[in-house]
């Protein structure tokens, strides 16, 4: 799973940042984990870590009667799925709509459109030093 991204439901997201906090981790501590937020039994909760268990997002390892869960994808990849499923279903894989909507509807601080500014410079910056000048030559 570390080359692709997953996309994931809310009740996923909920259980993965949960354990991403507290692993290794049996159901019973992410269940108190997320008692304030949702009112899920523990049997709820190991029910969505074995479906993501089979999804390829979590592995299990059974020590005796305790079964441990730890997360296969990284915060980053979860993010990136999302933004991707995002792209794919609501711009049709236009990025630079994306972007617009996402200025257009966020009240952004000079220093955050200065944050964002730096990180289009250097990724302008890395994708010239791979590729060719004008002239042709590397």
């Amino acid at each position: 799973m570390s080359s692709c991204s997953p996309e994931l439901t809310g009740a996923e997201w909920a259980v993965i940042k949960a354990v991403w906090e507290l692993q290794p981790c049996p159901a019973p501590t992410v269940q108190e984990h997320l008692a304030k937020s949702h009112a899920w039994t523990c049997s709820t909760v190991r029910t969505i870590k074995d479906r993501m268990v089979v999804k390829g997002l979590l592995v299990s390892e059974k020590l005796r009667n305790l079964t441990l869960y730890r997360a296969v994808i990284t915060r980053e990849q979860a993010q990136l799925g999302e933004l991707r499923y995002a792209l794919k279903h609501a711009f049709d894989g236009a990025l630079a709509p994306l972007v617009q909507c996402l200025l257009d509807s966020e009240k952004l601080s000079t220093a955050e459109l200065d944050q964002l500014e730096a990180l289009v410079v250097a990724a302008k910056r890395k994708s010239g030093s791979s590729s060719t000048s004008p002239s042709g030559k590397p």
